[in-house]
């Protein structure tokens, strides 16, 4: 047998149920965070840049056709330099630099986002589990990760990449898995602060179990450190991306701003000035990496007024 929560007053005179209660808490938290949000000009602009570099990404057939990435039907000659009908030149095929840089948005944000998610999931579930089980389960947890931890990212990616098939989810599977270890720690100290406090050991007398203060009591509160690191590693993970189709192991069948740049290189632009071709991806990839920081470092202000992060 079941029973319906009870109904509960508010200071205005109007019942309302605890779950109508908990959604108007919710709203409120909103609110209140984007206030605080605004007032940070750097996470506006980061915000502004990011909704348009999405909205390039979303509607990247429409802006750039969708045939503008095929070699046969190229509409230019080989590396023209900027004109009317070309504003960023042409690549070594005659296919226009802009149409391409628009495709590489989609493909760079898709695997900076999927592999941030994958990353973060790793470390958030291990940081918790790490803090809030002692003796050799966090032993064991945290020698692992402290030895992806002293371990180059980078090398490990390479070394995933090489030995996996050249496709966009090798590259999604090696970012995710070699740069959790940051988030892991953070996430396991902020476990041991959350279960230091009173709510928790009344919640065990009351006999909760370990899933159950995990699940309702610590992972709600860790949430906002790790939606903080999480808009962090995806720009660290654009630039992982850019650096492995930049050594050539990504995927050769799809367009990313570092295969531009892997492409740019092989065609000889470095040597032969051809700055339409290189600076365009370049600065593309420099753009939403600092984008993204923007906005981490005003979410992170916002959640953890102690930092004192510049408006």
């Amino acid at each position: 047998m079941t029973t319906e929560p009870l109904p509960v007053q508010n200071d205005a005179g109007v019942t309302k149920t605890p779950r109508a209660l908990a959604r108007a808490r919710k709203r409120q938290s909103l609110a209140r965070f984007w206030r605080e949000y605004r007032t940070h000009r750097g996470g506006l602009w980061g915000l502004a840049g990011l909704i348009l570099i999405a909205l390039i990404a979303v509607f990247a057939p429409t802006l750039a056709g969708a045939d503008s990435q095929s070699v046969t039907d190229a509409p230019g000659g080989a590396l023209e330099s900027p004109s009317g009908e070309f504003p960023l030149g042409t690549d070594q095929f005659g296919r226009s630099v802009l149409a391409l840089l628009v495709w590489g948005a989609r493909v760079s944000l898709t695997v900076g986002l999927l592999a941030a998610f994958l990353c973060v999931a790793i470390g958030t579930v291990v940081g918790i589990v790490a803090g809030h089980f002692h003796g050799w389960y966090s032993t064991v947890l945290m020698r692992v990760t402290d030895w992806f931890l002293v371990m180059p990212t980078l090398v490990l990616a390479i070394a995933l990449a090489t030995v996996m098939d050249r496709s966009i989810w090798t590259v999604i599977l090696a970012i995710g898995v070699t740069t959790w270890p940051t988030t892991a720690r953070l996430v396991r100290a902020q476990t041991l602060a959350v279960e230091s406090r009173p709510y928790i050991e009344r919640a065990r007398a009351l006999g909760g179990g370990h899933g159950h203060i995990m699940a309702r009591h610590v992972l709600p509160n860790v949430m906002p450190l790790v939606l903080a690191q999480t808009t962090l590693v995806i720009s660290s993970a654009i630039l992982t991306e850019a650096t492995l189709a930049f050594l050539g192991l990504g995927d050769p069948t799809i367009t990313s701003w570092g295969g531009m740049l892997q492409d740019a290189r092989e065609a000889g632009a470095v040597s032969a000035g051809d700055w339409w071709y290189l600076a365009p991806p370049g600065i593309a990839i420099a753009l939403v990496a600092l984008s993204f920081t923007l906005c981490g470092r005003a979410i992170e202000s916002v959640l953890n007024p102690k930092l004192g992060v510049a408006r």
